[in-house]
């Protein structure tokens, strides 16, 4: 037997970190929309555009880190610069992704703290269109190669019912749940996938993140006693934050609030001036912490109290996935548990469709005009191959 059959857990990574860099940089300055786009922006690149891992591959990774606390967007990156790259496409996926938007919010906090309006909230709701143009079109991706026939689109219709139907961040583990039920039930006789996992993890050293994930979830809050309202409280904080938080950064707002704006680290204007920027810049919703990190700092810290408060607050949700990653490979390789991870896939095309009517459609969506400029973008996506950036300065200067 080749040696890299008879050792699964050998990383097979074929990439370079400058390549993981640039793609994660030009998604994290074009990626509007939320979480739930974010997978759609990265289908488009990773999977369709590059090839660096198979549809099924990439559902498994947004099903693993749609299970998990944390920002699902920057997790299932982070994963995919390690697939290609390693520990360095990892930290390259990871930064590209984030700097951007933390960038910007940092800036926001020293120069412009002031409600976002006028011009800028059409330019938002543009973005908005933009968003329902990219997740559709992700849907009708993976649905064709995830769905291939009429068990598998079953599952993620009943999927996409119980999310509409039972809204709220627990209704997407209960969708993945009921998905991998009905993929043992339904999908047993699939044959077995070709090829070695993508993200190989050492099952090591999945144990010693989970373990560093666990001692800082417990070692923080009791140090912080200690120092209160100092840069390890601030720490505490954001990674209790980004710890215990599902459902992404509109769910992780409401925690960061009450833990800062009563105990007098920042006022509640100010807060919500930084939440409403956050709505108008690329990347991921957790990249607020930037924003709050550089607001809350003593004079002349306002840099290492922005790094500490973004690094805390993704940390925790990127531990959790290297952990999670070695018995996800293991679970992708064992016969028993084919049907059920088919069957998981299939209902993470149900989840983003559901997402795709609320919260993208509900909010988005407002006229007969907002439906004319979503579908165009649509086109300009599927039929005319235009790149996302092009479709975002359409869908932007169409809603101005």
């Amino acid at each position: 037997m080749p040696d890299d059959e008879s050792d699964p857990m050998t990383p097979q990574h074929t990439g370079t970190v400058g390549e993981v860099w640039r793609a994660s940089l030009r998604l994290g300055l074009t990626s509007f929309g939320g979480p739930v786009a974010h997978l759609g922006y990265f289908e488009r690149a990773y999977v369709r555009s590059r090839h660096w891992l198979s549809a099924a591959d990439y559902a498994g990774l947004v099903a693993l880190c749609q299970l998990l606390p944390g920002p699902a967007s920057s997790q299932t990156g982070f994963l995919v610069g390690f697939g290609r790259a390693g520990w360095g496409g990892a930290f390259a996926a990871w930064a590209g992704f984030t700097l951007p938007s933390a960038v910007a919010m940092f800036a926001f906090a020293r120069f412009a703290p002031a409600h976002p309006g006028g011009l800028l909230a059409a330019a938002l709701h543009g973005l908005k269109l933009v968003a329902v143009a990219v997740v559709a079109q992700a849907v009708w991706s993976m649905a064709g190669k995830l769905c291939p026939d009429r068990a598998r689109s079953a599952i993620a219709l009943a999927a996409l019912a119980l999310m509409l139907l039972a809204p709220g961040v627990g209704a997407q583990i209960l969708a993945l749940g009921f998905g991998a039920i009905a993929g043992v039930l339904l999908c047993r006789d699939l044959p077995a996938a070709p090829g070695l996992p993508v993200l190989p993890v050492a099952p090591v050293a999945g144990a010693v993140a989970l373990v560093v994930f666990v001692a800082l979830l417990v070692g923080l809050p009791v140090a912080a006693r200690v120092a209160p309202h100092s840069l390890l409280a601030l720490a505490g904080i954001f990674y209790q934050a980004g710890a215990l938080v599902f459902g992404g950064g509109h769910v992780v707002l409401p925690l960061l609030r009450n833990a800062l704006v009563p105990q007098g680290w920042l006022s509640d204007s100010r807060f919500l001036a930084g939440y409403g920027f956050a709505q108008a810049v690329p990347g991921p919703l957790f990249t607020i912490a930037a924003y709050l990190g550089a607001v809350v700092a003593p004079a002349g810290r306002a840099v290492l109290w922005s790094v500490t408060a973004l690094v805390f607050i993704m940390l925790p949700g990127m531990l959790l996935a290297l952990a999670g990653l070695p018995l996800w490979v293991w679970l992708s390789r064992h016969p028993a548990s084919r049907g059920a991870l088919a069957g998981v896939n299939a209902a993470v095309v149900g989840v983003l469709g559901a997402a795709l009517y609320d919260p993208i459609w509900v909010s988005a969506i407002g006229s007969g005009r907002d439906v004319a400029i979503a579908v165009i973008g649509l086109f300009l996506l599927e039929r005319w191959r235009v790149s996302p950036l092009t479709v975002v300065l359409f869908c932007v200067v169409c809603a101005l």
